[in-house]
């Protein structure tokens, strides 16, 4: 994996649990974009929505930005950290 093809998108407002991101995180990690698209839509955890956008906003980085191919892709890293306390 080289980073010339992958693309990065993230989200820092997202508020809900560390383990409830991480849930969501186990279901769409090395799956194709498509799949994992049609697993954040049907899903009936709250948070996947917001986990949809930043997975759509990846989708176009890597189509614009880089020029890569949409059908080839796949979901290989995401990651959940705590956010610090206020």
């Amino acid at each position: 994996m080289s980073i010339e093809n992958t693309s990065i998108a993230k989200d820092n407002t997202i508020r809900t649990s560390q383990l409830k991101l991480a849930n969501i995180a186990r279901l769409i990690v090395n799956q194709r974009v498509n799949k994992a698209v049609e697993q954040l839509k049907f899903s009936n955890k709250r948070v996947s929505q917001n986990v949809l956008k930043v997975l759509n906003s990846a989708i176009a980085n890597a189509e614009n930005n880089k020029q890569l191919d949409i059908d080839h892709l796949y979901v290989c890293l995401l990651y959940t950290s705590p956010s610090p306390r206020d």
